[in-house]
């Protein structure tokens, strides 16, 4: 069982940056896959970027390739991600996801680990 949480959310201006911060609980976090979605006001929630369990394969969606990068620290049972040049389309509430192994898995939505999420704001 693992339990994840997320943190680093703020309102930020347009063009900074914010670093959100993924904490599971769970000896075995550095086995599972883990990625971040997002859900803004009236809208589906959508994936963002997915980041295998070594850190060796990252997925990024088309809105946030190269202002995005996802990265893991398993010493610290953390996925991070780093968000650049914000845009006032990228306010959301960001959540983590994770699942045993299976990136495939993570970047459909399907791991069984939800966060609470944090909130986003970036205001123009």
């Amino acid at each position: 069982q693992v339990h994840v949480v997320e943190s680093g959310g703020g309102l930020v201006q347009a063009g900074g940056s914010l670093r959100l911060s993924c904490a599971a609980s769970g000896r075995t976090f550095s086995t599972y896959a883990a990625g971040w979605f997002r859900q803004a006001p009236g809208k589906e929630r959508e994936f963002v970027a997915a980041i295998n369990w070594s850190g060796g394969s990252s997925y990024y969606a088309d809105s946030v390739k190269g202002r995005f990068t996802i990265s893991r620290d398993n010493a610290k049972n953390t996925v991070y991600l780093q968000m650049n040049s914000l845009k006032p389309e990228d306010t959301a509430v960001y959540y983590c996801n994770a699942d045993r192994s299976s990136i495939t898995s993570v970047r459909a939505g399907r791991g069984p680990y939800w966060g609470q999420g944090t909130q986003v704001t970036v205001s123009s």
